[in-house]
């Protein structure tokens, strides 16, 4: 028998499908030949540094650094009756060998070893590697399978990486918070992705705006802005500085005539938009449509796993292989005809192998983000996933269109010896934009000629304030996170700089989800801003810790160690070293920083507040702990209880003092998502544009027998 092991067991049903697995059995499903069981949960982890050495249940800077030559593993308690089915698989008699089918990727390299190894499975591996889940892609991997060895240097980066969070989290984390007497998590990539945020923070905080006026001239037609030909930055050369020299210009310059002095002419180009990898999802996505990068990276699995649609999305290239180009033509054959109209904009509906497209030499583990050749119907995806899906669509059918061609127009024009400017596009080729779901709207300049003159009809001055930048969004810190905090437009430069960020595109979500847990970040709208516990942790911490371009060199070392070109166990030796003296920062040199006391973990579990309002059941106070609203006399018998999180997972918001109280008085509360009501029996959420509820939930607890 062989012995396939996937990662979840949505992917392990699609495996079976495969194989032929038809038989059910408890963890897995099998055959005659094979046996397809699942590593939901993972399984195996490291374990904590109290079950290596009893000593470290206590804190105590004495005890730091923590130091390993190799951080043991355990079997995961949740999942442990899985791991012993699968570990009982690995090492039956029968069983002649292995197929490594977790996600094809690092984390997925270190989730099969882990539990190759917990398991002491000495039987042949291999390894199955592929970017979809349709049954032709499965069946070609199965075909194409690998030693396991293969990917041992992707295995030594996995683990290098998962031990170098684990001793830089746990040492600066218990130094720090031994160190300022409140709890401070602080790991290799959270705090440099923090420090962007904080940088921001302060920019905007320390930000001096200046007022300045513009001057506007129009000629009926079209409008010019006046502007200081002899300024050397053309951004502020239209900023004036005192009203009373606009008015002038106003004054002097309305219902004359205007000399043309100048009309430059300038063909341009724009090349489509590289193919989408994960990251550059998430920030459309968010820009677009206002997800989250975790929602972003939710769906795109869905897309993957469950409709088979689009290829693997935690992917880092933007490029395809240079041997898909059948698999490309298959796809555009059978996208959903509602991309029919936008298939015959492909000139002559042949794709032209351009290296911007197919480049061999600038793939990683998988290619970019495309549809798969699947026949599915749009009406099939839910609304979230088809608009996701749209994007990844319309990005692969945009990428074999032809430039998008225009003729930039910049006219200068005197009228009294004050210069006004035009800017002007005339679209020769609309190409690839006509793919594209942004709006721009051109300007387009009225046929004239150097040497023609124009009466301004009129002239305005308005008063304007230069602004501070904009707080980060999903989008814009995921950018950061790609370039390790550098400003960087140009999107074939920030490809070379990949291997540099912060993260990867398949950890960046949860490390600004992360962020948000531990309070260190709120998100206010699409923004995302630090709190004054996030500023002063960076306040606290080294440039060790917090630079993002610190952690963009070890993000270059680690994918150096995947592609064996850089040696795992010198990488660990600077982990240590950078433990070491994050300890001693910490007993000796941080700074005096005041954070606002908070209980313990454990004591604040049991702290409660008494409300203004009475329990709707019995007539008793009600009290508020972390979790949940409750009677104070739940000893005498009354279970009534409301879960904050009661109404989360409907779309309804999490339950606060200010709802809890209006709905006991009310019965019902209306916000921004729906109508919140309460009975005798349960709360219900009915979503905004709906009758019904979405979820009822009892206000009775029962414990789990």
């Amino acid at each position: 028998m062989i012995v396939v092991i996937a990662e979840k067991p949505s992917v392990a049903r699609s495996i079976a499908n495969v194989l032929g697995c038809k038989n059910k059995a408890e963890g897995y499903l099998y055959s005659d030949k094979y046996a397809v069981t699942w590593a939901l949960g993972h399984l195996v982890s490291l374990c904590e540094p109290q079950e290596i050495d009893e000593k470290y249940k206590k804190w105590r800077m004495e005890d730091l650094p923590i130091s390993v030559d190799r951080i043991p593993t355990k079997v995961i308690a949740k999942t442990r009756k899985q791991y012993n089915i699968v570990k009982k698989l690995l090492n039956d008699k029968t069983t002649e060998s292995v197929i490594c089918a977790t996600d094809a990727g690092r984390e997925g390299e270190l989730i099969f070893r882990f539990i190759y190894e917990k398991s002491a499975c000495k039987k042949l591996a291999t390894r199955l590697w592929i970017s979809s889940l349709t049954d032709s892609a499965i069946k070609e991997g199965f075909n194409s399978l690998k030693p396991i060895s293969h990917y041992d240097g992707l295995y030594e980066s996995a683990l290098c990486r998962a031990e170098a969070d684990w001793i830089v989290g746990m040492n600066a984390t218990r130094a720090f918070t031994l160190r300022y007497g409140v709890l401070l998590s602080a790991g290799r990539v959270q705090t440099p992705t923090l420090s962007i945020l904080v940088k921001r923070g302060a920019e905007i905080k320390n930000f001096v705006k200046e007022e300045y006026y513009t001057v506007t001239a129009d000629y009926g037609d079209f409008t010019g802005s006046w502007f200081d030909i002899s300024s050397k930055d053309e951004r502020t050369s239209s900023r004036i500085k005192e009203q009373t020299r606009a008015r002038q210009i106003v004054k002097k310059v309305s219902g004359k005539l205007a000399n043309i002095i100048s009309i430059n002419k300038e063909h341009k180009r724009e090349l489509p938009p590289l193919l989408y990898d994960l990251t550059s999802l998430q920030r459309d996505c968010n820009r677009r449509l206002g997800f989250t990068a975790k929602k972003t990276l939710s769906i795109a699995q869905s897309l993957y796993e469950n409709k088979k649609c689009i290829t693997y999305p935690r992917t880092d290239s933007k490029y395809l292989s240079e041997d898909m180009l059948s698999t490309v033509y298959k796809t555009l054959e059978n996208l959903p005809e509602d991309y029919d109209e936008i298939k015959v904009g492909i000139p002559d509906g042949k794709i032209r192998i351009t290296k911007r497209v197919f480049d061999d030499t600038k793939l990683t583990d998988h290619h970019a983000i495309i549809p798969t050749p699947t026949k599915i119907k749009l009406s099939s995806l839910s609304q979230d996933e088809r608009s996701v899906y749209d994007l990844i669509a319309r990005r692969f059918l945009g990428a074999f269109y032809p430039p998008y061609e225009y003729m930039s127009v910049k006219l200068i024009a005197n009228c009294e010896g004050e210069n006004f400017k035009s800017i002007g596009r005339e679209v020769i080729n609309i190409g690839w934009r006509a793919v594209s779901l942004s709006e721009t709207k051109e300007t387009v300049l009225p046929d004239i000629k150097e040497g023609d003159t124009r009466r301004i009809l009129s002239a305005r001055s308005k008063k304007e304030e230069t602004k501070p930048p904009p707080q980060h969004t999903d989008a814009t810190l995921l950018e950061q996170m790609e370039n390790a905090g550098k400003d960087i437009t140009d999107e074939e430069i920030r490809e070379s700089m990949k291997d540099s960020g912060i993260g990867t595109p398949a950890t960046r979500a949860a490390i600004i989800e992360r962020l948000i847990e531990v309070k260190y970040v709120i998100r206010r709208g699409k923004s995302l801003i630090a709190t004054e516990k996030g500023e002063k942790l960076i306040q606290a911490v080294p440039s060790e810790l917090s630079s993002p371009e610190m952690t963009g060199k070890w993000e270059k070392a680690l994918s150096d160690i995947a592609q064996n070109k850089r040696d795992g166990k010198r990488f660990m030796q600077g982990i240590n070293r950078l433990s070491a003296f994050l300890v001693e920062y910490a007993k000796d040199k941080a700074p005096d920083v005041h954070f606002d006391n908070e209980a313990p973990r454990q004591s604040r579990r049991r702290q409660t507040k008494n409300m203004s309002v009475n329990c709707p059941i019995c007539g008793s106070p009600i009290r508020e702990n972390s979790k949940a609203f409750g009677c104070s006399a739940w000893k005498k018998g009354c279970s009534f209880t409301l879960w904050k999180n009661c109404l989360e997972k409907a779309g309804g918001p999490t339950l606060n003092e200010n709802i809890v109280t209006m709905l006991i008085k009310e019965g019902k509360v209306i916000g921004s998502t729906g109508i919140i009501t309460l009975d005798s029996k349960n709360i219900s959420f009915i979503p905004i544009g709906t009758s019904t509820p979405s979820t009822t939930v009892p206000i009775m607890y029962k414990a789990k027998a």
